[in-house]
């Protein structure tokens, strides 16, 4: 939540959103499902502060409201409420650096199904990684610049990876800032450095010397 307030007040484009306390939605439960009810859907509950998509849920009515708050809020104190939109590709970029950063190639995620969740991340053969992604210049040069503003916005050191959905219009908004991604050999964060020609060894040796130069 924090992280979206800092985006917003430096003007990068996001998907609609509102935040909801576990308070609120104990002590208003109706008026909190008629709000919500009242926006298009679908909408995206997701508890404020996890990750790898635990938790969240993709909301199609107004009947599928209580139970995915119940979800958020058996896991965290604070949910987000994301307003969905259909035919999106989703992009990611790398950021390495400290006060200097660097972005790296854009890539995509492909999978099958209503949306990236925890199965499609983790089981093998369920998520596609495409670096550099299919792209005109002008998309994948904003969702390097946003990438490196918002790493700039939120004061952050060492890594990032940033995630974006471009939309069927061609705007691009920003999803989300991993301030740790995954970090596997096969995961998407070293994947787009191999691509700008760093390898996961000399990527681990970078981040050491980004760790140290900041200490």
């Amino acid at each position: 939540i924090m992280m979206k307030l800092a985006l917003g007040a430096a003007g990068i484009p996001q998907v609609d959103w509102q935040a909801c306390t576990r308070a609120e939605w104990q002590r208003d439960r109706p008026g909190v499902t008629e709000k919500l009810a009242a926006g298009p859907f679908p909408l995206f509950v997701k508890p404020a502060n996890l990750g790898s998509s635990v938790g969240i849920s993709r909301v199609t009515d107004a009947g599928q409201l209580e139970p995915a708050l119940d979800l958020a809020f058996s896991l965290d104190r604070r949910v987000i409420i994301e307003q969905g939109v259909n035919g999106v590709r989703e992009l990611e970029v790398g950021v390495l650096g400290n006060d200097d950063p660097q972005a790296s190639p854009v890539g995509e995620i492909g999978f099958q199904g209503d949306f990236y969740d925890y199965d499609t991340k983790y089981s093998e053969g369920r998520a596609e990684l495409i670096i550099p992604a299919d792209l005109p210049q002008e998309v994948a040069d904003t969702c390097r610049r946003l990438a490196l503003a918002a790493f700039s916005q939120l004061d952050l050191a060492g890594l990032a990876r940033v995630d974006f959905f471009l939309l069927p219009d061609g705007r691009v908004l920003l999803n989300e800032v991993n301030t740790m991604p995954g970090f596997t050999t096969t995961s998407m964060f070293p994947r787009l450095w191999q691509a700008a020609g760093v390898s996961y060894a000399d990527l681990v040796g970078r981040l050491v010397s980004l760790a140290l130069e900041r200490a």
